[in-house]
């Protein structure tokens, strides 16, 4: 990759950002302490301040600061429209479809300033039925059409999109995404660091009638939330999706564009392929476009599990990435010790792991330290919770049918999830089966794939 700039505009706080101790700052995904001159303390304390405008450098030290935060997720760029070298002139729009005419249709009218501003969009069938459909679509807003006689999925289509663009820039949109005006400019700023390959908005679900749209609106794996982040394997944001994304097109040419194995998870797999190419990718939910429900339960149902079966392929492709927790091993023992019937012993390690982080954090004040070891340690456990819904069910399940300790932590699982999950009663239902069926996904790619790696835990050093 090429990277000799970077953001040099306002910047906010992540959420996470906060001072404990003088000189001393914690924040980040995962999180990190910082510790900094006066100087810098006070370019943080003005970038941290309630309500205010961020902070922007104005030496080339603060700049170190400032990227140096960003990196680690304590700060993100202000995504300002208008800024950076690039406008939607330099912008080939991909939209890879197959049997959706209304929706490529609806989605064509509303890229009509992207066309208007002097940009391209390209539309590639891939072996819908109705061809003439899509054609006459394309044709009626002026996008260009590519034809492929088979169905070969989303990532091959916009390879085959992508190698007619000769603008700098690429942005793929799903034919089921619906954008609005000003959509695409928050996130050109972006590329104004040379570094940044990749830029996604936030993909919520479409509002709709029904308990389907109203729990996607709520829960949809494709809806990464409302605050900022950088996109990177173990991070709060691990990828984005290809459903809406801008990529700089040298990004794809270095890569190989997405890997045309990959049925699912293939967008996954090019931002982890991105990231580790030493390309940046960010996550800017202050573009947001809206994306449709799947038509009914059962193709709900279906989705989920696809999703789950691409764990295997890209774990292959990123060993312990995919990892269905990441839990320190200090956090791991406690807890597997209160699943062996010894919570004595677990709350033993908890507090030696506490004292041990005390002595390890010179300047962080003790209680601080303390209360840094419990949060993580119930994070962890939350972690493993939702591990035992969402991916080793179908091992609690057997082990249930002759262990009565295994149907207790079975019980646990469920509970804690049910519990740690906002809304009502039905929502809290859905989640669990939504669980259940990514699992199944996770065990049916794991059998194919005859590797049990995607199942297994990884346990960074900590703190």
């Amino acid at each position: 990759m090429s990277g000799a700039t970077t953001h040099g505009g306002r910047h906010r706080p992540d959420r996470t950002l906060r001072r404990v101790a003088p000189g001393v700052w914690l924040g980040g995904s995962p999180l990190r302490l910082f510790r900094l001159s006066p100087g810098g303390e006070a370019l943080v304390a003005e970038l941290a301040g309630p309500g205010g405008p961020g902070a922007v450098a104005t030496t080339p030290a603060q700049q170190r600061l400032l990227d140096r935060l960003t990196a680690a997720g304590a700060a993100h760029p202000v995504a300002e429209a208008g800024a950076g070298p690039y406008t939607a002139a330099d912008v080939t729009v991909v939209v890879p479809v197959r049997d959706r005419p209304s929706g490529l249709d609806g989605l064509l009218g509303a890229l009509g300033p992207v066309l208007a501003a002097g940009g391209s969009v390209v539309v590639v069938d891939d072996g819908s039925a109705d061809a003439a459909a899509h054609g006459e679509a394309a044709a009626r807003h002026g996008a260009r059409l590519v034809r492929r006689g088979h169905g070969h999925g989303p990532g091959p289509a916009r390879n085959a999109g992508a190698a007619l663009a000769r603008t700098p820039l690429l942005a793929f949109v799903d034919s089921d995404v619906t954008v609005a005006p000003g959509w695409l400019e928050p996130l050109l700023a972006h590329f104004a660091d040379d570094g940044v390959g990749i830029v996604a908005p936030r993909v919520r679900s479409a509002p709709g009638a029904g308990r389907l749209a109203a729990y996607e609106r709520r829960r949809s794996p494709l809806d990464l939330g409302p605050e900022p982040a950088r996109v990177a394997p173990g991070t709060r944001v691990s990828y984005v999706p290809a459903a809406a994304m801008v990529v700089r097109a040298g990004a794809l040419r270095e890569l190989g564009g997405f890997d045309e194995g990959l049925r699912w998870g293939e967008d996954v797999d090019f931002v982890w392929r991105a990231v580790e190419a030493g390309w940046r990718a960010r996550y800017e939910p202050a573009a947001e476009v809206a994306h449709a429900a799947r038509a009914g339960w059962g193709a709900w149902a279906r989705q989920r599990f696809d999703y789950g079966s691409s764990a295997a392929e890209l774990d292959a492709r990123h060993p312990g990435v995919v990892a269905p927790v990441a839990v320190s091993p200090w956090s791991a023992a406690a807890w597997a010790a209160v699943a062996a019937g010894r919570p004595g012993i677990g709350a033993a390690v908890a507090a030696g792991s506490a004292a041990a982080l005390v002595r390890k954090l010179d300047g962080v004040p003790p209680a601080e330290a303390r209360r840094l070891a419990v949060t993580g340690h119930l994070g962890a456990g939350r972690q493993l919770a939702r591990a035992g819904v969402r991916v080793w069910w179908p091992a609690l399940l057997a082990a249930s049918l002759v262990s009565r300790r295994a149907r207790r932590i079975a019980l646990a699982c469920v509970a804690a999830t049910v519990a740690t999950t906002p809304g009502p009663a039905w929502v809290r239902a859905v989640a669990v089966a939504d669980d259940i069926a990514y699992g199944a996904g996770v065990w049916r790619g794991v059998l194919r794939r005859r590797s049990a790696r995607a199942l297994l835990p990884r346990l960074p050093r900590w703190p």
